[in-house]
């Protein structure tokens, strides 16, 4: 790892010469006079004080629970991901919400092009097959209306809530409903059984091949984009397993609760992609772009406590509250 580590001067080197995966800098023995501009087209990791002025500089500084090792392990398993991730919270943090899910559905398009997300989608379809079983039913959605509230709550607990193409739809369409009616002041998602949503049905994954034609769909169809109009209202309560979509969808939640068996995740670098459902819009604003970095680079786990402690969750309590 020491051999990662950067001196001053060498962020001024012909990137182009360069095919380190990321920049790892030294907080404390970086001089104080001495600017971290240009960013290099890599991911800049700070080890140090996350309160350091300026650790601002960096895309992520480690922090527990979460190590330097985790984040390389990540960083290189797919580095042109990696890359392509920072980049886009570096163009996208300060952005209206609608123009940053814009720009991450470009970056999403162009990455299920890429030669990272087709050598993963190949190992897992080489994979050896597990026996067979049924497939678990299409996902739903109840919705229920009582005065000013929509109660909505993913079912499909034979797949641990994962998010399929009737999930998608039926959420875009509920989100769309509350846009159109004001009268809808308070709009609660949960999810059934023992998982809030493992994130995106992975058998769908690869069911549109065009980047051109996957973000064509995105725009007319992801449930972020319907909900914009009414994040102020959303309430969002989460138990078990927070992954993927189903927690790219819940950081944009104005209140947002989970249970303390909770835990969260977002592995999708390591698929050779980035999160795609609102993700890179969501969670950097919930708890920063240094931190959202560091749990999408590295794709491990945090459990309620540090989620809490993080700000992604607003409350540990057993039920919406």
């Amino acid at each position: 790892m020491d051999a990662m580590r950067l001196e001053p001067w060498m962020l001024r080197l012909d990137w182009r010469e360069d095919e380190r995966p990321f920049a790892l800098v030294d907080l404390a023995q970086w001089p104080r006079d001495e600017p971290f501009d240009p960013l290099p087209p890599v991911p800049l990791v700070g080890l140090g004080d996350p309160a350091d002025p300026r650790a601002a500089a960096m895309d992520v500084v480690i922090e527990p629970p979460i190590t330097l090792e985790a984040l390389a392990t990540g960083i290189m398993a797919a580095p042109r991901a990696a890359a392509a991730l920072v980049d886009l919270l570096r163009a996208t943090y300060a952005l209206p919400l609608r123009e940053a899910l814009v720009a991450e559905s470009f970056a999403y398009a162009m990455l299920q092009g890429s030669d990272e997300h087709r050598g993963w989608t190949g190992a897992r379809q080489s994979a050896p097959a597990a026996p067979a079983a049924p497939p678990p039913p299409p996902g739903h959605l109840h919705v229920e209306r009582d005065g000013a509230t929509l109660a909505l709550l993913i079912d499909r607990p034979e797949a641990r809530n994962a998010i399929d193409r009737a999930l998608r739809d039926a959420l875009f369409d509920a989100f769309t409903l509350a846009a159109l009616d004001p009268a809808i002041t308070r709009i609660r998602l949960a999810g059934a059984g023992r998982s809030f949503s493992m994130g995106a049905d992975l058998t769908e994954f690869g069911t549109t091949v065009d980047p051109v034609t996957a973000h064509a769909i995105r725009m007319r169809t992801l449930p972020a984009l319907a909900l914009l109009p009414r994040v102020d209202a959303l309430e969002v309560h989460v138990q078990g397993g927070c992954v993927g979509s189903g927690l790219e969808l819940a950081a944009f939640a104005a209140r947002l609760t989970a249970s303390a068996d909770a835990w969260f995740q977002l592995p999708e670098v390591g698929m050779g992609i980035i999160a795609g459902a609102g993700g890179t819009v969501s969670v950097p604003r919930r708890i920063g772009r240094s931190r959202a970095a560091l749990l999408m680079l590295s794709g491990k786990r945090i459990n309620a406590r540090t989620a809490l402690a993080w700000g992604l969750v607003d409350a540990v309590a057993e039920g919406p509250g």
